[in-house]
């Protein structure tokens, strides 16, 4: 039983020791300019995300940690180049009934009823019989959209809270809507069909009923692939309400665009977009997602008096947060 309130990343301050377990996003095992090599550890709870260092770790002991785990630290809040870090001296795995999950959870404000109901009146406003159908099918289906709507975007700053996949797709599909008429050539029918499907295969990806993470058709296969699947599930369906087969391009079209929207190979694309509707939705969609990566490291960055988030290694940068 825990006596002592909890040490939230976002009450971490300079000099501040701390004894306290936290969600390991990610590990790395570098070395500095001696050849000595030391653990940088990605920290988390619901509150935000500290960078921890610990020296002197050799393979075997970073490699019995991994991306997921719970991790009891112990050390020292440092303020370093205008940001703070953890100086840790100890790193210990700990088991997942040992915590409570809600601690770690993003914590999110997003009003999924309004949410709901904004993607189901947009949805069934589009004016294609088939494509309209086709989206009530996954509309129809309850247990679908339930975890529809409890689903992260992404596991690590990509929308990654409760409710974010539906944040970002009613994102996209406001977005469509307001440009529509700057684009008459591209088929906006098409286009909000790809935005609410793209990513429906992360229902399946990830996991997110506690900590978020993979699952292993979700390593296996991906949210491309199983998206899909998905709509392969539910044509019967579609052509029965349809009463009759499903266009066959129309059907092409969306499921090429489920399979290119990450847009390039490098970014694991099976193929390039090539329709005006899926280079829209590629480019929506990478907006959408990086605009939020941004504010999610700038919002969650436990170092308020620093202008400027921490290096971000997967990004190749630090984000400037401004001076007000």
């Amino acid at each position: 039983m825990r006596f002592m309130p909890r040490l939230f990343v976002n009450l971490l301050a300079d000099g501040v020791p701390v004894e306290e377990v936290y969600l390991l996003a990610d590990r790395q095992l570098r070395a500095n300019r001696h050849a000595e090599t030391y653990l940088l550890a990605q920290l988390r709870d619901k509150t935000g995300q500290i960078s921890g260092l610990h020296w002197n770790v050799n393979e075997a002991t970073a490699s019995a940690l991994q991306s997921g785990d719970y991790v009891k630290v112990r050390g020292k809040v440092q303020l370093f180049q205008g940001n703070l870090q953890l100086i840790l001296n100890r790193i210990e795995k700990v088991t997942p009934e040992s915590v409570e999950a809600a601690d770690f959870l993003p914590e999110t404000s997003v009003n999924t009823e309004r949410l709901l109901s904004r993607l189901r009146a947009i949805l069934v406003s589009i004016d294609d019989t088939p494509i309209r159908i086709l989206m009530e099918c996954f509309l129809d289906d309850a247990e679908f959209m339930e975890r529809f709507a409890a689903a992260p975007a992404g596991i690590r700053l990509h929308h990654a809270y409760a409710g974010g996949l539906m944040d970002h797709v009613v994102n996209l599909l406001e977005t469509i809507l307001r440009i529509a008429d700057l684009y008459p050539k591209v088929d906006s029918r098409l286009l909000l069909a790809g935005a609410f499907l793209h990513d429906i295969g992360k229902v399946r990806e990830l996991e997110y009923e506690s900590v978020f993470g993979y699952t292993d058709e979700g390593q296996l296969i991906g949210h491309l692939v199983q998206g899909v699947e998905m709509v392969n599930e539910r044509l019967p369906e579609a052509e029965r309400r349809l009463g009759r087969p499903f266009p066959p391009e129309t059907l092409l079209r969306i499921k090429h665009m489920l399979v290119s929207h990450h847009g390039t190979y490098e970014f694991g694309s099976p193929k390039l977009p090539m329709t005006p509707e899926a280079i829209a939705l590629h480019h929506l969609d990478n907006l959408d997602a990086k605009v939020n990566e941004y504010m999610t490291l700038i919002e969650n960055d436990p170092s308020p008096q620093s202008t400027w988030t921490p290096y971000q290694a997967t990004m190749q940068r630090k984000i400037f947060k401004g001076g007000g």
